[in-house]
């Protein structure tokens, strides 16, 4: 039987990646509808009526978040590909493979490009012309529910589902750090976007506290917009002089 011409292996490929950013954008769009789900659930048994009257803006967010998934799947699904099909990234699953105090180093590596690519063009969106062509959807969310953390625009949403997908090109990392990097970024940005504070005040006002995000911080953002840019940390809102301390959600 004769061997797979090169065309058809290159359509195969394809056909593969394909599918793979297909399962990809399900599994993006069952955790937002799950994980949102749940903090929108905790949310109406902590904080009875605090979304009453948001079911038009409810629907936005979740059909918003629903392309987002898409377009978040297909970098992600092509990046899965590459792994599995391929082995073009850095993911490894042989914890020998790198010293063992790469695993957690490797996850602050992770969360600290993520923040820091997050900042700059969060601050670059609200610039007049970009954030009236996308990122004023996202702010649309007035107040922000447990539904709106993947609420964007498409182009805002493409300038987020890139950057993880070309880390684990780049940077080694191990699947299970790399897992607690997407399950990170799910929780904080639902917590930081359903109106009210989930984490002890003991914790959100303390040394610690000042350099991470959570809603008491975010929610200023979304009242005063010129501010608290950050996703995970507040190292570059302090160093850029855009910190305006917490809100009170």
């Amino acid at each position: 039987m004769p061997a797979s011409s090169g065309p058809d292996l290159w359509v195969a490929g394809l056909f593969a990646a394909a599918l793979s950013a297909v399962m990809m954008t399900a599994i993006v769009g069952v955790r937002y509808l799950i994980t949102s789900g749940l903090f929108a659930w905790i949310t109406g048994r902590v904080r009875p009526g605090l979304y009453k009257g948001l079911g038009g803006q409810i629907r936005r967010e979740i059909g918003w978040s629903l392309l987002s998934a898409a377009i978040y799947g297909l970098p992600a699904g092509i990046a899965a590909w590459g792994w599995q099909a391929r082995g073009w990234t850095r993911i490894y699953t042989d914890p020998a493979a790198w010293p063992l105090w790469w695993m957690p180093l490797s996850l602050l590596v992770y969360l600290a490009l993520h923040d820091t690519w997050f900042y700059w063009t969060h601050r670059w969106m609200h610039r007049p012309r970009p954030f009236r062509i996308a990122h004023a959807v996202h702010h649309a969310s007035r107040p922000p529910t447990a539904w709106a953390a993947m609420s964007f625009h498409p182009v805002e949403a493409l300038t987020g589902a890139v950057v993880i997908p070309v880390l684990v090109f780049l940077v080694p990392i191990h699947a299970a750090m790399l897992g607690l990097v997407l399950t990170i970024m799910t929780v904080m940005g639902i917590t930081n976007h359903m109106g009210w504070e989930i984490f002890p005040r003991r914790l959100v006002h303390s040394r610690i506290g000042h350099w991470l995000i959570t809603a008491s911080h975010h929610h200023r953002h979304h009242e005063n917009y010129r501010c608290n840019y950050g996703l995970y940390f507040r190292f570059w809102d302090h160093l850029c002089g855009t910190d305006r301390g917490l809100s009170a959600p």
